[in-house]
């Protein structure tokens, strides 16, 4: 039988635990050093001999004090020594926060992303808050934005329906990236029309800020990658209670096979609305192919 006195106890024990659970949430996990998480896989097709490391850095939602330019070059740092053929950014440069938090310029996250190096480049791809965020983008309805000025003075090109073919010990592979399918207006994204631009069989890296966009990936492509969902940010026994995904936990995080196709979904860095990680920490995503 529960006494009152055990009672007291308990209810004090909960309650501590819910500070700490709270003052862990916000003060530590989404600061932490981000973890690295690797994915190894042999996609249908894949060319024999071909071997890539991508190293994949998404939302960072650059905002003092959780992403600060000094943090932004430390995961840079951290990044290159990863030792990626490329390095691929998957959107949500800007801050989303809508609790708290001071403005960090682009040319201050810019100026870090410039550290990023590989042997077969940089590349990226809008996120719904590089136009939610950007008011004179939102009212235009057209670029260039903030982001697309900030990539633009260190050299990292954006892949808006867009697809480049490169070349790795005498293999070939195309890299694709879609436009954003949320900001400024449904639609930007023309998957149909990127792909069209592939005139040959090598295979087909996919770069799509939002991972709505996988069930109608057709199997010409080799995988796909995204961010923008945070793994729900808050994570419990491999559940998250709110992902803004319509798909909700079917493409929250990790890697997702359907019908031989490949997705893997970044938790990302950054945080979103509200300055809240609880087990879903920071990462920095490395996937090698072949």
């Amino acid at each position: 039988m529960l006494t009152r006195r055990g009672f007291v106890r308990t209810l004090g024990a909960l309650m501590l635990s819910g500070v700490a659970s709270g003052a862990y949430a916000v003060g530590i996990e989404p600061v932490g050093r981000p973890r690295v998480v690797r994915y190894n896989l042999v996609p249908n097709k894949w060319p024999v001999g071909l071997k890539l490391r991508l190293v994949i850095l998404a939302d960072l939602h650059a905002c003092r004090p959780w992403m600060s330019p000094r943090r932004i070059g430390d995961i840079c740092a951290q990044a290159n020594a990863l030792d990626g053929d490329m390095i691929l950014l998957l959107g949500d440069f800007l801050s989303g926060m809508r609790m708290g938090g001071n403005r960090v310029t682009s040319d201050e996250w810019a100026g870090e992303l410039a550290r990023l190096a590989a042997p077969l480049g940089v590349h990226a791809v809008m996120g719904n808050h590089d136009w939610i965020d950007d008011p004179d983008a939102m009212i235009s309805g057209m670029g260039p934005t903030i982001v697309h000025k900030a990539l633009a003075s260190i050299n990292v090109p954006i892949y808006e329906n867009q697809a480049s073919r490169f070349e790795k010990d005498g293999k070939g592979f195309w890299l694709a990236g879609l436009a954003d399918q949320i900001g400024p207006r449904e639609g930007l994204d023309d998957l149909p029309g990127t792909l069209a631009q592939v005139t040959d069989e090598a295979p087909v890296i996919l770069m799509a800020h939002e991972p709505d966009v996988f069930p109608t990936v057709p199997e010409r492509v080799s995988v796909t990658l995204s961010g923008h969902t945070h793994g729900g940010q808050i994570r419990l026994f491999g559940y998250s209670p709110i992902v803004p995904s319509r798909y909700h936990n079917r493409y929250a995080y990790g890697h997702v096979v359907e019908d031989d196709r490949n997705l893997i979904v970044s938790g990302g860095l950054g945080c979103s609305i509200a300055p809240i990680r609880f087990g879903s920490p920071p990462e920095i995503v490395v996937v090698e192919l072949g």
